[in-house]
């Protein structure tokens, strides 16, 4: 009887070592002196020595932010298109937003990878999408899990989950509590789909349209599968600097939120006080060709549409109306289009569409 091995079972510990080799160049690059090394390899350490000069503010009461999401079958698409970098940049940016809601900043970030067999160069692709949004996020990525598991995933197939923990002063938490009536929504552009109903859009597109990913799409100037993998945008920076400029403890932005799966509808009573409800304006922001395209595409009703999509808004502020006009300016300058979408008013927490 002959000796079974790791192999056997579908494990290659070699192709897994070589995986494991390309991971610390793709991390050291998003490291600051915040992170600890030399500790051993089983955790990462990060330093909250908020005395020192290491943090851009001094935290008196700091409180921890964490947040884990993935980029659901948009996986698919990067299949199809063997393009596998930018659903990294969606791994990062789908925590990264949530924990921006709070109006902390990201410190450390964290991924999951599973896949049927391990495979070095799809790993590396992978991990340096990941690298390539926690720099643009500022936090480092400190370390992860590849996971092979030969039973669990087709032959192609994978599966990510990102982690961020994050940082906010407790007395500068943004919880939505101050929204007011008269209080306005400002809408920041999306750049198309983001991470959200891609089980309707493979359906919409590669089944009822029998479409390819090569496949050329005029009115989108791209092929399909460009138009799908347009990675996530991350808020981070601009929402950071004007975070700065106008300090929590001045009233003037009263809630964030980010705009991911249900859209402006599910997603902006999360912040609502009672007694408060968004009116949003139909037309008052420019929805990107891919919205109209796929509706039409798919003859998906309009509710639908704003129930499953972001419609071109991916993040939202709520502000004092008299602010407004000073906070886009500054979004201009970071070029984050933005649009005043609507009102906060008295009733009960929801959102109302009405005609512009």
């Amino acid at each position: 009887m002959s000796k079974l091995t790791y192999r056997d079972a579908g494990l290659d510990l070699e192709l897994y070592e070589q995986s494991l080799a390309t991971m610390p160049p793709l991390l050291k690059r998003t490291h600051t002196p915040r992170v600890l090394d030399g500790f051993g390899g089983f955790a990462s350490l990060f330093s909250l020595d908020y005395n020192s000069r290491l943090f851009a503010k001094n935290y008196r009461h700091p409180v921890l932010v964490t947040c884990t999401d993935g980029v659901g079958s948009k996986l698919k698409v990067a299949a199809l298109m063997n393009r596998h970098h930018t659903v990294g940049i969606d791994l990062v940016a789908m925590s990264v937003n949530d924990c921006l809601c709070t109006g902390g900043e990201p410190l450390v970030f964290l991924d999951y990878l599973g896949m049927p067999k391990d495979d070095p160069a799809l790993t590396r692709e992978l991990i340096k999408g990941i690298s390539d949004g926690c720099l643009e996020a500022d936090c480092a990525l400190v370390g992860g899990e590849t996971a092979i598991l030969p039973d669990f995933y087709r032959p192609g197939d994978y599966d990510m989950a990102g982690f961020c923990v994050g940082v906010v002063e407790k007395d500068h938490i943004i919880s939505g509590r101050r929204i007011q009536p008269g209080d306005l929504v400002l809408g920041l552009a999306s750049t198309g789909f983001h991470s959200n109903g891609f089980s309707l859009i493979r359906k919409v597109v590669f089944e009822h349209a029998a479409l390819k990913v090569e496949t050329f799409v005029p009115e989108l100037g791209q092929t399909v599968g460009e138009a799908l993998l347009e990675p996530t945008r991350i808020y981070i920076r601009p929402i950071k600097r004007i975070l700065q400029h106008y300090p929590v403890r001045r009233g003037v932005i009263r809630g964030l939120a980010h705009i991911t799966g249900g859209g402006l509808v599910d997603n902006l009573p999360r912040i609502l006080p009672a007694g408060r409800r968004v009116f949003l304006h139909r037309g008052s922001w420019p929805r990107p060709p891919v919205f109209p395209w796929i509706e039409r595409l798919g003859n998906i009703d309009q509710a639908e549409m704003y129930r499953v999509f972001n419609q071109g808004i991916g993040f939202v502020l709520i502000v004092s109306a008299y602010f407004v006009e000073s906070i886009q300016r500054q979004l201009g300058e970071d070029r984050v289009p933005s649009f005043v979408i609507g009102e906060v008013r008295e009733g009960e927490p929801g959102v109302e569409f009405v005609a512009d």
